[in-house]
């Protein structure tokens, strides 16, 4: 079955993880772009602080305000939706927390709290949403990490969660396309986003935790989330770090093994002592959106994923068009002797 989404003005959409980072650049952009929102988040105060600043811009948008890691918060935020504005266009998984360690020194109560956040969440609203979504139609978009292909160290439950979601992801699409659902599900690959991921981590190092750069601005995934809600698509990498690293993992793992095992320890932490802090694994934590990485660079957009998404057709082409002229030169010439 050919698959069908509504423009961004025509669309109700869910947005979990909305009051900080992608979420929170998600939801400004899809409201600017005419969409209902519902907006998910454990804070109601921040969320109710979002609503407000929306709303203010004449969008449409509630707050519901719930945790990802119970099932039947997932009823509640789509009761909520089809109360309000009569049902859903697209879901969007995005909640998610992290933790900085190495693996044997971080407990396993907060590893497993960690699944109920990044995994168990994005399972409970995919099977919420699909349930709706297979008789009316939509997408399902969830967000991974280039961890999803490519685990790091310091970050490992991290990274295995967004292995879990990935394997998730692709296996909830086949049984789908298997049934003929109307339902697009795509994964969404960013690499290191400057938004408040690392305040909102638990961190069980000596020194302040930090993301390896490139670093890429929240709005650059929230044009691909965005994109992927109006046109069926399978994956999307946010940056041209998030696919180099996962050619490169899955090319040649045991040398990406022993450079990432030295670079991505040193990458990833920073010269300052560690901080007390108030972090989001277990709680909302502190959510006010701060940025750690004020003085290093970061890229407002991605052209590799501007011509995957956008201009998706005309790279195509011209990749085809280069194919056809590198065949060509390898033709021998009418008239040439062997």
């Amino acid at each position: 079955m050919k698959i069908s989404l509504k423009p961004l003005k025509e669309q109700v959409i869910v947005i979990t993880g909305a009051s900080s980072g992608i979420g929170q650049a998600t939801a400004r952009e899809a409201a600017r772009r005419g969409a209902r929102l519902v907006l998910v988040s454990r804070n109601r105060q921040a969320l109710d602080t979002l609503i407000e600043e929306l709303k203010e811009r004449g969008a449409e948008a509630i707050a519901v305000p719930a945790d990802v890691g119970v099932y039947e918060n997932h009823r509640k935020i789509l009761d909520a939706a089809m109360t309000t504005f009569g049902g859903i266009e697209t879901w969007i998984n995005n909640a998610g927390v992290s933790i900085f360690g190495k693996l044997e020194e971080v407990a396993i109560e907060d590893q497993r709290q960690l699944f109920e956040t990044n995994f168990w969440g994005v399972v409970y609203g995919s099977l919420t949403a699909a349930s709706q979504l297979r008789l009316t139609g939509g997408a399902i978009i969830n967000v991974g990490s280039e961890v999803s292909d490519r685990a790091i160290p310091l970050q490992g439950a991290y990274s295995a969660s967004k292995h879990a979601v990935k394997g998730y992801t692709d296996a909830l699409r086949m049984e789908l396309e298997a049934e003929n659902a109307p339902v697009s599900i795509t994964l969404i690959k960013p690499a290191s986003v400057d938004s408040g991921y690392v305040e909102h981590a638990k961190n069980y190092m000596d020194v302040e935790p930090r993301l390896p750069p490139p670093l890429y601005s929240p709005k650059a995934v929230a044009d691909a989330i965005l994109y992927a809600a109006e046109h069926p698509i399978r994956d999307v990498f946010v940056g041209s770090a998030s696919k180099a690293v996962s050619v490169f993992g899955n090319s040649m793992p045991s040398l990406a093994d022993k450079l990432f095992g030295r670079s991505m320890i040193k990458a990833q932490r920073s010269s300052r002592p560690a901080m007390p802090r108030h972090d989001a694994l277990w709680d909302a934590g502190d959510m006010a959106d701060s940025h750690t990485s004020a003085h290093r660079h970061v890229h407002q957009s991605s052209l590799y994923t501007e011509l995957n998404t956008r201009w998706r057709g005309l790279f195509w082409m011209g990749a085809g068009v280069a194919a056809a002229c590198a065949a060509l030169r390898c033709l021998p010439r009418s008239g040439r002797r062997p």
